[in-house]
């Protein structure tokens, strides 16, 4: 039961960020869904592949929590329940330093600025980050081979959208502010180390 009670108030903290953010930026007139929109050919491929993908997970991850079933140990279970946690926090730092900057999918007309402060100055990506933390948390919790799949098939399209999608968007955006951030901040985690130039 505690384990039902931990993952459904992560997915309550999560998502009510997710589309608390989402309709707060409508009532201003922002347009935070971006997915798929004006996209053509592999993009739009990808970002609507990972738009059913991101349906699919909280399905899969509900269902799994009315079971309460796992192949695992209750030590694994509080691991889970740990990094679950851990990502609705890195998810949650994520939005609100993003400010209105914050957009689901890329967006063509929107003029955004480049965010690289708060925990955006240890991850590019820190709300992919979230999602993927929580997603390997709950599937600790509940283990199931449906959860796993559908899991780990979201990760995979969260990862082309940002190598494929939106790095290539922000490099068109940014330019060198871009490629100074990218040789500064790892794509998930960590700060880079700035190589040394030898003096002759």
């Amino acid at each position: 039961m505690i384990f039902q009670m931990i993952a459904l108030a992560v997915l309550l903290a999560f998502y009510g960020c997710y589309f608390g953010k989402m309709f707060s930026q409508k009532k201003r007139g922002i347009q935070t869904d971006q997915i798929g929109k004006g996209k053509k050919g592999a993009v739009k491929f990808i970002e609507i592949t990972m738009k059913i993908a991101t349906i699919a997970v909280p399905i899969a991850e509900i269902i799994s929590i009315a079971l309460n079933a796992s192949r695992f140990s209750t030590g694994i279970r509080c691991a889970g329940s740990v990094i679950a946690v851990m990502g609705t926090a890195v998810f949650i730092c994520s939005v609100v330093t993003m400010r209105d900057n914050w957009r689901a999918g890329v967006s063509e007309t929107d003029k955004t600025e480049l965010t690289t402060t708060g925990i955006y100055a240890i991850s590019r990506n820190p709300a992919f980050l979230g999602f993927d933390l929580v997603y390997i948390g709950i599937a600790l919790m509940f283990f199931n081979w449906i959860l796993y799949a559908v899991s780990a098939f979201a990760a995979l399209m969260f990862h082309l959208q940002i190598v494929n999608v939106e790095e290539d968007f922000l490099l068109g955006a940014f330019g060198e502010a871009y490629l100074d951030y990218r040789n500064t901040v790892n794509r998930y985690v960590g700060r880079k180390r700035k190589r040394s130039i030898p003096h002759s």
